[in-house]
């Protein structure tokens, strides 16, 4: 669904991205970690055409990408929930879900039950403004918005940092759940180590900029992943 290759981005006279290439299949979970500030968030921002790369190429499912806009690449099925969820506090709940439908404007905009069974708490919420829910409920809003695109590609960035362990496991059974659909390609970004090798069908390690390690998931323990992570 994804394949990366030699990619190349510079923050002025700063090299931070080196040459990284890997794939990301559909059906399954591929989790980049690593520790902060070796270029993940970075990655994910040259994936969705928020930064531009020196070098190297995106290709999605089958198409070059390399250089197209972030609205162009979402109208091919790229779904991006960013680090912070970047949700409108302003608007309601149901009214944030609706900007889903942004991509796909002929479409009838109406929210699917599934959505709804899949983040009960939004279905109780939806009239409620987005800035009033808690950290984890804004981030299930976040994800869901994100799924009213139909994506072939969902890319989370951190989607645990700062969120209570109770929505962190309700965060992970919908991911396992849309991994385990088969038509669905997930790029999950975490610092959670237990979270990611629970999700992980593939993985990737980063440092300083490189991709230092990749392998299976189930492997991830093995070949000392955790020990990679550790400050």
């Amino acid at each position: 669904m994804l394949d990366i290759k030699g990619l190349n981005h510079y923050y002025g006279g700063s090299h931070t991205l080196r040459d990284i290439g890997f794939e990301v299949a559909t059906g399954g979970c591929t989790a980049v970690l690593g520790r902060n500030g070796v270029g993940k968030s970075t990655l994910l921002k040259c994936l969705m055409g928020l930064l531009a790369v020196r070098s190297g190429s995106v290709h999605f499912n089958g198409q070059d990408i390399t250089a197209l806009a972030p609205h162009a690449r979402a109208r091919l099925g790229v779904a991006y929930v960013p680090q912070g969820r970047e949700i409108f506090p302003r608007l309601t709940v149901e009214e944030n879900m609706l900007t889903g439908f942004a991509t796909h404007p002929a479409r009838a905009q109406q929210i699917p039950p599934e959505i709804f069974e899949m983040f009960p708490v939004l279905q109780e919420m939806r009239r409620r403004r987005g800035g009033d829910l808690s950290g984890g409920q804004q981030q299930q809003l976040a994800i869901a918005r994100a799924l009213l695109t139909r994506p072939k590609l969902l890319i989370l960035d951190e989607p645990t940092e700062g969120i209570q362990p109770s929505i962190i496991k309700d965060i992970e059974r919908v991911i396992r759940a849309l991994a385990q659909r088969g038509d669905m390609a997930i790029l999950l970004v975490e610092q959670y180590y237990d979270f990611a090798r629970s999700l992980a069908d593939h993985y990737v390690v980063m440092m300083r900029g490189e991709v230092i390690q990749a392998g299976l998931g189930r492997d991830m323990d093995a070949q000392g992943v955790r020990g990679l992570l550790a400050v």
